[in-house]
């Protein structure tokens, strides 16, 4: 059961509920705003923090996670908002779109002030629970906290049963106490690949090897950036010590070059890359194991804000991130974002963020005062942090050798079945010079993913830069709620 949308004009909509958007929705409410917070999860806490089922019977989730005590902190106010009727929160929420609402124009706020927010307000459409029910919300700002999804770079046989994505093997862990299997490899890039190891390694499993695609030797041109973040450090030793005990190997500079098996993955050949991750001929070792969780990182999830129209920037490790100000607001005014949106860096930064943008909006929308020193410290711990996710990112850049993984044979858009060999005669036969004509071409990235699998490789293999989703619709949607929204400037029916 989902609470129902409230009718009345709220002071502040936040779009998820992962670190970020917890946050925002508690601060604002605790500096006085009406706050509605949708997510399209069923429980608060995004992908960072899930929760195991219900029925599960979980004694001690927080054990399977970093910081719980902030995420229960925060979700135990946001229990104390929702009872006092300051907050409202809707899970399993899939917001699809934003939209200016000019019918709100002359409205004011609940003392009958005249609301000095940057636009009249918006209105947010959703889909509701498993029988997809149209919800609207109506609201003076918007802030986005919408997380991000996982970049896969493909490999022959990643197609296999028992392959999965490395933040997919810990979310299965996490919501559902589940192995991908009794022997993982995990492999990719990024710091989230020793995170998971060490969950899985915890968990029961044995890791047989952690194969990291980047140089941990290019850290030490961020030598005084990591010394400002000795909290970061510290977890990271922490996760190394503790695969060095279950006797892990650490190979970087490696890649998952293919996956064997038949009916499900029994093997990995793992090679050796050059400086530009082009494998070394004659470095493959083959592994035996019966799962591979495997990732590069994570990408923004930007749809809602690119269809407003926000503006973007690539990050150091070249994926487009949402440009924001010191307030944490996009460059479409009543518009604020946090979190992933604005480059990946984690829950510490994702926290810090909400609450700056929260503090911004009350400021903007009634003139909030916001207590200096409160507002500096943030400042610097933002800084902080988004230094050392910088330099996460220039480390852990994939290097555009990794194409030469890639046979003609292999699948890199699942959903529609396209493969390697196919984008590559879209571009070297039919004259494709970007990844939307590869996709008219092929139609990759046109399956039930939208790309957002794929999109990362096919914009590679076309010779481009992965270019930021612009789409109408950010999830599918039933005809019947396209069909029954009003006319533009014409009264919406509230919903039910």
């Amino acid at each position: 059961m989902t609470t129902t949308p409230p009718a009345d004009l709220q002071d502040l909509a936040v779009v998820g509920a992962g670190p970020a958007g917890l946050a925002a929705a508690v601060t604002a409410a605790d500096l006085g705003l009406s706050v509605t917070l949708l997510d399209a999860g069923e429980r608060p806490g995004g992908q960072f923090y899930r929760h195991p089922a219900p029925g599960i019977g979980a004694a001690r989730p927080e054990a399977l996670h970093h910081g719980w005590r902030h995420f229960a902190a925060r979700a135990r106010r946001l229990d104390t908002h929702r009872q006092h009727h300051r907050v409202t929160y809707l899970p399993s929420h899939h917001v699809w779109t934003v939209v200016r609402d000019d019918s709100a124009d002359g409205d004011s706020d609940g003392d009958g002030r005249a609301a000095t927010a940057p636009c009249s307000a918006w209105r947010l459409h959703a889909v509701a629970g498993p029988d997809e029910t149209p919800a609207t919300v109506r609201a003076r700002a918007v802030l986005l906290a919408t997380g991000a999804y996982e970049r896969q770079l493909p490999f022959p046989g990643w197609t296999l049963p028992g392959v999965v994505g490395a933040g997919g093997a810990q979310a299965m862990l996490k919501s559902g106490l589940v192995l991908p299997g009794r022997r993982v490899v995990v492999a990719g890039s990024g710091p989230l690949l020793l995170a998971v190891a060490g969950s899985l390694a915890a968990a029961g499993a044995r890791v047989p090897a952690v194969v990291e695609a980047a140089d941990y030797t290019a850290y030490a041109r961020e030598l005084p950036t990591l010394l400002r973040n000795p909290a970061k450090l510290a977890e990271g030793a922490l996760h190394g010590s503790a695969l060095l005990r279950r006797t892990t190997r650490l190979l970087t500079r490696h890649a998952v070059t293919a996956a064997h098996g038949t009916t499900r993955v029994e093997a990995v050949t793992v090679q050796r890359l050059d400086r530009d991750w082009r494998p070394v001929p004659g470095s493959g070792r083959r592994i035996p194991c019966d799962a591979v969780a495997a990732g590069h990182g994570l990408v923004p999830q930007l749809e809602l804000a690119t269809g407003l129209g926000c503006t973007t920037h690539r990050t150091p490790d070249g994926t487009p991130a949402l440009t924001l100000d010191a307030d944490q607001a996009t460059s479409v005014p009543g518009v604020w974002a946090a979190g992933e949106t604005g480059g990946i860096g984690g829950a510490d930064l994702a926290l810090t963020e909400g609450e700056i943008a929260a503090a911004a909006v009350a400021h903007a929308l009634h003139g909030t005062p916001r207590d200096p020193r409160r507002t500096a410290a943030l400042a610097r711990r933002r800084a902080r942090l988004r230094a050392f996710a910088d330099a996460m990112a220039t480390a852990h850049r994939p290097g555009p050798g990794w194409t030469g993984w890639l046979d003609d044979a292999t699948e890199v858009c699942r959903c529609e079945e396209v493969t390697a060999g196919r984008v590559r005669h879209a571009v070297t036969e039919l004259g494709a010079q970007d990844a939307r004509t590869v996709k008219l071409l092929t139609r990759a990235g046109m399956g039930w993913c939208q790309g957002r699998v794929c999109g990362q490789a096919v914009a590679h293999l076309a010779g481009t830069a992965p270019a930021p989703d612009r789409r109408p619709l950010s999830c599918p949607v039933p005809l019947r709620h396209l069909a029954a929204l009003p006319e533009p400037g014409a009264p919406e029916a509230p919903t039910p």
